[in-house]
């Protein structure tokens, strides 16, 4: 074990004589020499009869029988309590609970191996405690352990005598001789310490307990509720500690330096030998702390929260929260019977960090940080950082650590290769509880990943799998920010299915939450007492929509944690991208908000800055720190620069917010809204499926049919097409073709893909039943399977269709005004000029030799896609041979093309 250095407070580096927390002795008047009490466990020192440059070792060698020893002390000892009674008439001033004088409360001492005794306690040789009267009394008026009755005397140490041994003395047994010319303190803790670790609002418990040099030794101080005895153990050593009440004991032994030490703790019907945790330094560096005060600590997962780790040699768990406006803080869970009483943290300076090393616990233990609020009020709460929970409801965070070895580093290796809006992307959106409800992570990565790749989808998105108290939430009330929710397994279990999908080469986004936070007492919610991560401002501190918290972007170290937990999603779990939640909702000031309800910025106007600034640098960290990584804004407004780089400012003076992609609310709205109309009325709406081309390249697009348009009454997706169940399944197939071919990449939601009928439910998940051979109407859902399939096969194989996507040059219409005729026609374009001709029909009718114009480059084409293919449950209406284009110039092209339109279809053509 290594020593123990001279202190263990938060400033080790200070000299030692600015360490001690003890005041000086008082000058008092001393008395005749045979008054002073004798030690229990030594002999009468003979300070006046031996010369003081008498070393330990000469004393030594004149032993005292132990009999003479004991017989003097008792007769001491018998004196003094009968005096004490005459003079108080019942119980004697600084008597113990169990009666015992000042005199009589020096620890016991154990007899060493080899027949050593070493001394300890208030009565050390050669002097007795300081301090007389009511100034060391402790709460409730009983005298501090330690201190001495009226008319006790205070001499110089003088050397120490142990008792008479004939075997070999200890090597600890040597050293213990402390300087000659200081004066002995008493080692147990003062009322005011005392009072403040019994409250919890202690900042600095390492400066008091744990083991001290002090004038006349190392002082030993431990809290132990509920403890009947502690006893120090060190080498061939043990000595016991007195028992000053309400759970303190301490103890003053003569040595030089502070020992390798362990404590022994006896409660009743068990005693238990542990390390001490209050003897180690701090487990955060000045680095770390000067970051986290920055607001800059990248990696914050890595320094606060729960860490099974060995320190100073020790295996233990190091414990650190941020709460700056606490108290005290300290630490309960499974480990202490949820009693933190005895584990009172230090605070870590002005960086608001509160911090303790527990030794000899490890993972899987529960834990919670009880917090003392300024009021003096006393509130439990969950870790913000926890990186493992239960399982809702029940709600402690608890400490882990992963051993979980990735497969899938030629995955990361490629996603690099090509930026997300240059490559193929479409998304398969899952809530994974009731994807396939009861299974677990482990058992979804079984499944998922080989569903996934057989439809063709290049990534899934989750929604929001950190951990969140109410199911019926589906993830976005987020309390753990750091833990993906237990209910489906644990961190491991989730890096598993992670990986898993990796190797079927299938990328994985994940909904991410920064926008609020619900109120529960036991989260985030003014954690230590005020408002901490919300704003302070109850204006900007209540979500008027979902009646939740909105974060203090403005505060350093809210963003940091925010930032860090959009890299740890990435770093830890890797994850390949970042879609983010309710971005609108965050920009701006007077969102949901009456006038009055909100205040304008410091140039009055609506934007909110700090989540501007906010934004921008989540962007641009996770983009510096995790190559290959996309982030995706859900926004839901005009905001200028989305997807623009931060440095590029905009019109509107502001830097873009970084985003590699943006959802197209906009186009989801508009095309819904047309699909929904009749055939016979779309002629008047056909404006609603043109406009997205207007402003398709002022940002990079993602076309979302996500969870929110098939709930709340919204209907599923073939439920929003008009007329019966063929015109329906119809009409879905042609959107969908419309869909995959238009500039952007596609995203849908689980159940869509196979037309389920009915909204989505998190109680029970999609209607896999549909898809059932037994079932009469099988092949109408399984028929749109087989053509969400085929899209994706036709879709990663085109480059076409998603190389330039973000480019004008990508895309040419053909026919975006033949409302009458409800089609709609355009050219795509990939990188080398070759193109893909799309065509879609909407109306109930079959168009003979429509004539459609095309370039004149291209000789030849052929379907790559009808959606009206029986195989999809289409009427069939084909065709089936190449067509050769015409010299006839139409649609402002050079040349034409006659195609047989299939009814409610979307025909892809590309060149033979």
């Amino acid at each position: 074990m290594t020593p123990r250095p001279e202190s263990s407070g938060p400033f080790p580096e200070q000299p030692a004589d600015r360490r001690h927390t003890e005041p000086p002795a008082p000058a008092r008047k001393k008395t005749p020499a045979k008054k002073q009490p004798a030690s229990a466990a030594t002999e009468k020192p003979a300070a006046r009869k031996t010369p003081a440059k008498k070393t330990a070792a000469a004393s030594r060698s004149a032993p005292v029988a132990k009999t003479t020893v004991r017989k003097a002390a008792a007769e001491k000892a018998t004196a003094r309590k009968t005096a004490g009674r005459r003079q108080a008439g019942s119980a004697p001033a600084g008597t113990t609970p169990s009666g015992k004088t000042p005199a009589d409360r020096a620890p016991a001492v154990e007899e060493a191996p080899g027949g050593t005794t070493a001394p300890a306690g208030p009565a050390v040789p050669g002097a007795t405690p300081t301090g007389t009267g009511d100034a060391q009394r402790a709460p409730g008026g009983r005298k501090a352990a330690g201190t001495r009755g009226r008319g006790a005397t205070r001499t110089t140490p003088g050397p120490s005598t142990p008792a008479a041994s004939t075997d070999p003395v200890p090597e600890d047994a040597q050293r213990l001789a402390p300087p000659e010319a200081e004066i002995a303190v008493s080692p147990a803790v003062d009322a005011g310490d005392r009072e403040r670790l019994l409250h919890g609002t202690h900042h600095a418990p390492h400066s008091v307990l744990g083991a001290h040099p002090v004038p006349g030794g190392i002082a030993f101080r431990a809290f132990r509720p509920y403890a009947r005895a502690v006893t120090v153990v060190s080498g061939g050593m043990t000595v016991g500690l007195h028992d000053d009440g309400d759970g303190f004991f301490s103890g003053l032994l003569p040595l030089r330096e502070v020992p390798a030490y362990r404590l022994r703790v006896a409660y009743e019907g068990t005693e238990v030998e542990t390390e001490d945790a209050y003897r180690f330094l701090p487990t955060l560096g000045e680095l770390d702390l000067h970051l986290i005060g920055e607001g800059r600590h990248e990696e914050l997962w890595t320094v606060l929260g729960a860490h099974p780790t060995a320190h100073q040699g020790v295996s233990g768990t190091r414990f650190s929260v941020w709460a700056p406006n606490a108290l005290g803080v300290r630490v309960a869970g499974s480990f202490n019977f949820w009693d933190g009483t005895g584990f009172p943290m230090r605070s870590l300076g002005s960086s608001g960090v509160w911090e303790l090393f527990v030794p000899g616990i490890g993972e899987g233990e529960l834990y919670k940080f009880e917090i003392t609020r300024p009021d003096g009020s006393k509130t439990l709460r969950a870790d913000p950082m926890a990186r493992r929970t239960e399982v809702p409801p029940a709600t402690s965070s608890i400490v882990t650590s992963s051993r979980y070895e990735w497969g899938d580093a030629q995955w990361l290796e490629r996603r690099a290769e090509v930026p997300a809006h240059r490559a193929p992307l479409s998304v398969y959106e899952v809530h994974l509880p009731s994807w396939r409800p009861g299974l677990t992570y482990r058992q979804l990565a079984e499944q998922l990943p080989a569903y996934v790749k057989d439809l063709g989808f290049t990534h899934v998105e989750l929604m929001p799998v950190a951990e969140h108290p109410f199911g019926g939430s589906w993830g976005y009330q987020v309390t753990g920010f750091y833990a993906p929710t237990a209910r489906l397994g644990t961190p491991d279990d989730f890096r598993y299915l992670v990986d898993a999908l990796h190797r079927a080469g299938i990328g994985v986004i994940m909904d991410w939450v920064p926008a609020h936070f619900p109120r529960d007492e036991w989260a985030l919610a003014e954690f230590d007492g005020r408002p901490l991560y919300e704003h302070s401002d109850p204006l900007r501190a209540a979500h008027p929509d979902w009646g939740t918290l909105e974060f203090d972007f403005g505060r350093r170290e809210v963003r940091n944690f925010l930032v860090a937990n959009a890299l740890y999603w990435c770093e830890e779990f890797h994850i390949d991208g970042l879609r983010v939640d309710a971005v609108a909702s965050m920009l701006y000031l007077d969102y949901s908000r009456e006038p009055g309800q909100w205040t304008p910025n410091e140039h009055g106007g609506r934007e909110n800055l700090d989540a501007v600034a906010f934004l921008q640098e989540m962007n641009a960290t996770v983009y510096r720190r995790v190559p290959g990584v996309v982030t995706i804004a859900e926004e839901s407004t005009a905001w200028d620069g989305v997807t623009r780089a931060t440095h590029h400012r905009g019109p509107s003076g502001f830097g873009g917010l970084g985003f590699g992609l943006k959802w197209n609310m906009g186009w989801m709205h508009d095309s819904l809204e047309y699909m929904s109309h009749e055939p016979v009325h779309r002629r008047y709406h056909h404006g609603e499926m043109t406009f997205s081309m207007v402003y398709a390249y002022s940002e990079n697009y993602v076309l979302p049919i996500s969870h929110d348009e098939v709930v709340h009454g919204k209907r599923s997706l073939v439920s929003k097409m008009p007329g019966d169940w063929w015109r329906r399944r119809a009409d879905l197939r042609a959107y969908l073709g419309f869909m995959w071919a238009h500039p952007g990449k596609q995203l849908l939601f689980m159940g869509q893909e196979f037309a389920q009928g009915a909204e989505w439910s998190e109680a029970h998940g999609p209607d896999w039943w549909l898809l059932d051979p037994h079932y009469g109407a099988e092949a109408d859902h399984r028929g749109v399977r087989d053509l969400v399939r085929d899209l994706n096969t036709v879709y990663r194989a085109s480059p076409a269709l998603w190389q330039y996507d973000t480019e004008p040059a990508g895309f040419r219409w053909v026919t975006g005004d033949a409302a009458d005729d409800n089609v709609l026609a355009f050219l795509r374009y990939d990188a080398d000029g070759s193109p893909l001709l799309a065509v879609s029909h909407f109306a109930p009718v079959v168009r003979h030799d429509y004539r459609i114009g095309v370039p004149d480059d291209v000789p030849a084409w052929h379907e790559a896609l009808n959606t009206d293919a029986a195989r999809y449950g289409g009427s069939d209406v084909t065709n089936p041979d190449t067509v050769k284009p015409e010299p006839q110039g139409w649609h402002g092209l050079p040349a034409s093309i006659r195609l047989t339109l299939p009814p409610l279809a979307t025909v892809w053509l590309r060149p033979a």
